[in-house]
């Protein structure tokens, strides 16, 4: 690889979207920046795949990791092209009358300020190359609807899918794209690694027969992120089996809410810190 190779910073690159987005990318040619808050799924994935790829401890709430993700991306490859906001956790679960405000702002912080400082800090650095670049949030049909994720996790993704159009909005004089993608289940550690409940979940919800794979978002992402999407920008696109036009219904698929189950407490995904899963009084 060249210096006129592209280059990327991708969140959550350590597991799941985020991995095998940071595995297309190199694929077609692109010189990678891998952060992520589990640092032994980064350095990992970064071993695996070569020089093309530098990995980076980074906590995406928190903007001096963020910022310095980035300058490592431009300090590593004279570059950045493109960032992939994709780090993610299941956030808080239970009744709206049970959630912890931690909680709460807690899944708000990783999965909403996350974006934003990606957006800042990306877009800052393609401003001052002067050649514009791309930004692909990710998101998911929970952010469409009720009852397709918790209540935390659901409104944090309909912010992340309006902040794109805002960014888009924003950004597109300095010819930087911003597009969201809209996962429905995917077989990701977060959602569970394909055993008999997704099954029962994809046969109950989803259209397509296939179970969604990673690598299936993973190409959606990497042709938002090049060349081939020059004139696509402001967009949310859906990648799903259909989930959405049918209505989804993964969360009864799956027993229903865990609130009306008395369940309380919040998921924090890949990020290799414990879940916290309490019974409601």
């Amino acid at each position: 690889m060249t210096e006129d190779c592209p280059a990327a910073v991708v969140t959550g690159g350590g597991s799941g979207i985020g991995l095998a987005t940071v595995r297309r990318l190199v694929l077609d040619g692109w010189r990678v920046l891998l952060a992520d808050l589990n640092a032994d799924n980064g350095a990992a994935a970064a071993a695996e795949l070569g020089a093309a790829v530098r990995f980076v401890r980074t906590d995406v709430a928190q903007e001096p990791d963020v910022q310095g993700a980035v300058a490592t991306c431009v300090d590593a490859f004279g570059r950045i092209d493109c960032v992939v906001n994709n780090a993610g956790v299941g956030g808080a679960f239970g009744r709206l009358t049970d959630i912890e405000v931690a909680d709460w702002d807690y899944t708000f912080a990783v999965l909403v300020r996350g974006v934003f400082l990606g957006i800042k800090h990306g877009a800052a650095a393609m401003q001052a190359a002067g050649h514009g670049g791309s930004i692909v949030n990710v998101a998911s049909i929970a952010g469409f609807t009720a009852g397709a994720g918790p209540q935390a996790y659901s409104a944090a993704k309909a912010a992340v899918i309006n902040l794109g159009r805002v960014a888009a909005t924003e950004l597109g004089p300095d010819r930087i794209r911003v597009n969201t993608v809209c996962p429905g289940l995917v077989l990701t550690p977060l959602v569970g690694g394909g055993g008999a409940d997704t099954a029962t979940v994809m046969a109950g919800a989803q259209p397509w027969p296939d179970l969604g794979r990673p690598e299936d978002v993973a190409a959606v992402i990497a042709f938002l992120a090049g060349d081939a999407a020059p004139f696509l920008t402001g967009e949310d696109i859906t990648v799903d089996g259909g989930l959405r036009a049918s209505g989804p219904r993964v969360q009864a698929a799956y027993g229903g809410d865990a609130g009306a189950r008395g369940l309380v407490g919040v998921n924090r995904g890949t990020t290799g810190e414990a879940p916290t899963i309490r019974r409601r009084p």
